[in-house]
């Protein structure tokens, strides 16, 4: 897990070869205006949610899990808080079973530790990281950049 400012996003350029066109996209468009729904940069490999949440309560808001994707989360229009645990750490089974169509599993435990992102930072969450995002009150656009872990 990484948690920054979008003014450092260089920084982590380095750690996938995606990275660097997934940042720059978001700093050249401006997605706060965008319709939401799916922007694809390379089919299958990059796309980018851009989404309009509602944010739940920690007890509402499951952990989920991905196996094939890398998660970069960047907060648009507010504070998020969001719930992580090691993937190694979870106590439990998943709720059903890995989707491996849609890449995902939820887990009803609580999250280990919680933080808070703000507009002008992001977080990116490995297929290690067990993470339970959009927890607050109210509504949040954000962004969810999907990268494929393995090009």
């Amino acid at each position: 897990m990484i948690l920054n400012s979008l003014h450092d996003a260089p920084t982590v350029y380095h750690l996938h070869p995606l990275f660097r066109q997934a940042f720059e996209y978001i700093f050249n468009h401006s997605l706060r205006q965008a319709p939401a729904g799916r922007i694809t940069l390379i089919p299958e490999q990059l796309f980018i949610n851009v989404d309009d949440a509602t944010l739940r309560s920690r007890q509402e808001q499951k952990l989920e899990v991905h196996r094939r994707y890398v998660d970069i989360h960047v907060p648009l229009s507010g504070e998020e808080t969001v719930g992580w645990t090691a993937l190694h750490s979870l106590t439990t089974h998943p709720d059903e079973p890995f989707n491996e169509a849609s890449d995902f599993a939820l887990y009803s435990e609580p999250a280990a530790t919680y933080f808070t992102v703000r507009p002008g930072e992001f977080y990116i969450m490995y297929p290690e990281d067990a993470h339970a995002p959009i927890i607050g009150s109210g509504t949040l656009r954000k962004l969810v950049v999907k990268v494929l872990l393995d090009v």
